[in-house]
């Protein structure tokens, strides 16, 4: 459907902010990314790419801002939370119905991002081309892919650790804080190896169990949540091992990003609660019939700009370098007249790519089967655990090297870029074919854009679902009178 057709169609109900927060979130990190890029020429020709922050340190405090990572996380808890319980109440397989539904916007664009650079790549070393800024390109462009997949773990993992909150509250939530605080301890207090990659899960996990918390009406002192998270960030920088950057320093010894600590956590937790007390002067912003328009179609290609953005950006410093102008220092007078010309060309060039790949983020309309197979939801968690790690592994080997067996480490385990692709295909490949199953289709799901439901009577249980408190076991259930938040 058209931006305009899902604006008409959105109800009254429906939660504007964090359809908001959605789109903020994604573009504050690409912004991030064009400004902290440091492209130089050495005195030997060589093309080097640096982190305007490293450069000037004393700019890593802006991390504490605009490091709004935790908050898209955030956002994805809520839209999960309500996605499960809507497909649970459907289907009594629902495991992987839910995995490609919500799939589906996030693999597509990625997967033919990662088809389009592996071909490149490929084409570019059987031709005996490289070096310069290709050489570093082909290895940058796949490090956001990062995030897709901490996305799909965190979707993967939505029903067991749902099923938690509703039967726990903030005491799930509270063992996550409490795992990842554990992980820190044993990684910096007693020096046992590779526990930190658990905080991958255990910090971005309680991120995201906060979007459940959300979605369940119990987030009613935001002030409390980010007055703790920051006083509790700025404690563990000034005590402890952790560094004032809360993005990843290049050469630095301890980063509280790869993997994540319990710092980063605070930082979440101070950012959620930040944004929350936003929500009321922004829900009267986003009722103005063009403002959410523009929010809407910002939200139909968010993930292909995403997917894109760093190659639109180094595409621009490609253009410059072959006509020839001279790049300045970075951090420099000169570097920061230039950043606007440059972001203006990179958001240009990133237009241009998202009008060619945007229809990959388009939902298929395809309908969920009225009988599931036994295998299907086992199938379907074998199929995201491939494809998570060959996501990950091919941002962290990248594109360089494709044909040579470059290799890089993925937690203890060294991955080759072709490995990772093959291993990102086969798992998506089988979330689809679990997912879609066989049979006579007997209800369509309401086509959705990135979450605006074009069936009304969706959208209206949607919202009461995200108002209404869980059924706690020793508690008896209340639903709240309106859109304000209880604590």
């Amino acid at each position: 459907m058209r931006p305009s057709d899902l604006v008409a169609a959105t109800p009254a109900s429906r939660d504007r902010f964090i359809d908001l927060l959605r789109v903020a979130s994604l573009a504050t990190v690409v912004l991030g990314h064009w400004l902290m890029a440091a492209v130089s020429v050495e005195a030997d020709g060589r093309v080097q790419v640096g982190n305007l922050l490293a450069l000037q340190p004393r700019l890593q405090l802006l991390t504490w801002v605009f490091q709004v990572m935790p908050v898209f996380f955030f956002v994805g808890g809520f839209s999960h939370a309500l996605s499960w319980r809507s497909t649970r109440r459907r289907t009594t397989r629902a495991y992987s119905v839910f995995l490609r539904a919500r799939l589906q916007r996030l693999l597509r664009p990625t997967v033919v991002f990662i088809g389009v650079w592996g071909a490149v790549a490929a084409a570019l070393q059987m031709s005996g081309h490289g070096g310069g800024l290709l050489d570093v390109t082909l290895r940058l462009v796949a490090q956001p892919l990062w995030f897709v997949g901490i996305y799909l773990a965190m979707v993967a993992f939505t029903p067991p650790l749902l099923g938690l909150h509703e039967r726990y509250g903030w005491g799930a939530f509270g063992g996550l804080v409490a795992a990842a605080g554990l992980v820190d301890l044993l990684r910096f207090g007693l020096g046992v190896p590779y526990v930190e990659f658990l905080d991958f899960a255990f910090v971005w996990l309680a991120v995201h169990q906060l979007g459940f918390l959300r979605a369940d009406g119990r987030l009613g002192r935001p002030y409390v949540l980010a007055g703790a998270g920051l006083a509790g960030a700025a404690l563990l920088v000034a005590l402890g091992p952790y560094p004032v950057s809360m993005v990843g320093m290049p050469g630095e010894k301890v980063s509280n990003m790869a993997p994540p600590t319990l710092a980063l956590l605070c930082h979440g937790l101070w950012l959620v609660g930040a944004v929350e007390l936003l929500r009321a002067p922004a829900a009267r912003w986003l009722d103005r019939p063009r403002v959410w328009r523009t929010v809407v179609a910002a939200n139909g290609v968010s993930m292909t700009a995403f997917l894109w953005h760093l190659t639109a950006l180094l595409g621009v410093y490609g253009a410059l370098l072959a006509l020839g102008v001279r790049l300045p220092e970075p951090g420099s007078g000169a570097w920061w007249i230039q950043v606007p010309w440059r972001i203006v060309a990179a958001v240009t060039l990133t237009g241009a790519l998202v009008a060619v790949f945007r229809v990959f983020e388009k939902p298929s309309g395809a309908r969920e089967p009225s009988a599931p197979r036994a295998w299907a939801g086992p199938a379907a968690a074998l199929g995201v655990t491939i494809c998570l790690l060959g996501v990950l592994g091919l941002s962290a080997v990248g594109f360089g090297g494709l044909l040579q067996g470059r290799t890089a480490l993925l937690i203890a385990v060294h991955v080759t870029a072709p490995a990772a692709v093959v291993m990102t295909l086969s798992g998506w490949l089988l979330v689809e074919r679990a997912g879609r199953g066989r049979g006579a289709a007997v209800r369509p799901v309401p086509e959705v854009a990135d979450g605006v439901p074009a069936d009304a009577e969706a959208g209206r249980r949607s919202h009461a679902n995200s108002l209404r408190r869980v059924t706690i076991r020793s508690r008896p259930a209340t639903t709240s009178a309106g859109p304000r938040l209880e604590g």
